[in-house]
């Protein structure tokens, strides 16, 4: 049975959702409805859409950057860290 008063940090650690979508989506649906164009309503679909798709394949967004700078960094990893890297001057 749940606890009212000890639930609430149960909640922390998901996903935020407005209604049926992502909550990151709805930065661009509120710049849509503060100027409603063509082009920021194709913003709007288009973003929603890459929302659903990163959900779709079980994606937040943090972690969906951290696998994409990831596959940007390649396989190759420098072996000595950059403040014992030989300096000229």
């Amino acid at each position: 049975m749940r606890d009212p008063q000890n639930a609430h940090w149960r909640d922390s650690a998901r996903t935020p959702q407005f209604f049926i979508m992502d909550a990151y989506a709805t930065f661009p649906l509120l710049f849509f409805l503060m100027h409603m164009r063509l082009w920021t309503f194709i913003v709007v679909v288009i973003t929603i859409l890459f929302f659903a798709g990163l959900e779709k394949f079980g994606f937040t967004l943090p972690v969906f950057r951290r696998w994409l700078i990831v596959m940007i960094g390649g396989n190759l990893r420098s072996v000595r860290p950059w403040w014992k890297q030989y300096r000229r001057g």
